[in-house]
């Protein structure tokens, strides 16, 4: 089982084949443990799993992989305790990724760059977040070189919107940031319980959205007008409203990838992926209330 963010999609700070806990049959500290559904009984997990993709091998390198990384043989030994990464870690690289998008966002706004020229900051910066996604290792450059363009093009994006609307850009930045303190707290509570049903369900209303939204486009390229009328009215106040939702179980999503990569010992350069997969959520979360706002204010 994979993240629905596809920067864990393949790595994940897991022992089994995805999220951690999700399998109790996996559970370390033997059958006792497992039936309780504690992952972190009775030791390091990564120490005792086969599995472990974090794991010294013996070339020395803590990245190489067997020919099947599921297969059975001795525990391999857990990373040294000082390369681990830590929760101070990954809120130091976000600051950093999410302050590289502060700063573009800025610069767009300031020098009034055009939205043609903005978008093409955007597919730029689609591309590296793919590149980023698929590569085995995190790259801080490639991450930041991202962030940077993802900035430039929500700047300018966002100085034509606050143009006809004023306020709008300000208004989603402060939806945004409740909207993660809210799923933050509700995760720290228990409110959200993040498993497999959680995933199965946010997976299946994802690979929904993401379908309409390409159909949309593609009535709206060939068809001319709002396409199926998911920009505006109250069809794209709902539609603005469920991506906003699917936002914020993305945001429990990273943090339980977050809290499993952190308790499982995963190396500390992959605080760089967590703040890359929160980023992105975030960017994703502010487009959606920036375009909900938008629709409210223009009807």
């Amino acid at each position: 089982m994979r993240s629905s963010n596809p920067v864990f999609s393949r790595r994940g700070f897991s022992r089994d084949n995805g999220f951690a806990g999700f399998n109790a049959a996996q559970q370390a500290g033997g059958p006792a443990a497992a039936q309780q559904g504690n992952p972190y009984a009775t030791g390091n997990p990564y120490a005792q799993q086969p599995g472990n993709p974090y794991a010294q091998q013996p070339s020395g390198n803590p990245y190489a992989q067997t020919a099947d990384p599921y297969a059975q043989g001795a525990p391999p030994a857990a990373p040294p305790l000082t390369d681990r990464m830590t929760m101070d870690d990954v809120v130091m690289r976000t600051g950093i990724t999410l302050g590289t998008v502060v700063v573009g966002a800025a610069v767009a706004w300031l020098m009034e760059m055009p939205l043609g020229l903005a978008v093409v900051c955007g597919l730029v910066a689609m591309v590296l977040g793919l590149v980023q996604a698929f590569k085995r290792r995190p790259s801080p450059p490639l991450i930041l070189a991202y962030a940077g363009f993802e900035g430039l093009f929500l700047g300018a994006l966002s100085g034509a919107i606050n143009e006809r609307f004023a306020g709008a850009p300000m208004q989603a930045v402060l939806g945004t940031m409740a909207v993660f303190v809210g799923v933050l707290i509700a995760y720290r509570t228990r409110l959200i319980r993040v498993n497999r049903r959680f995933y199965r369900y946010v997976m299946a209303a994802a690979i929904g959205f993401v379908l309409l939204t390409a159909v949309n486009l593609l009535f709206m390229a060939f068809g001319g007008g709002d396409g199926l009328g998911f920009r505006s009215g109250g069809l794209g106040i709902l539609f603005g409203m469920v991506g906003v939702i699917l936002g914020a179980c993305f945001l429990a999503l990273d943090f339980k990838q977050v809290e499993d990569g952190v308790a499982y010992g995963a190396p500390r350069e992959e605080s760089w992926l967590a703040a890359f997969g929160l980023t992105m959520t975030l960017v994703w979360i502010y487009l959606e209330l920036l375009r909900l706002i938008s629709i409210l204010r223009g009807d």
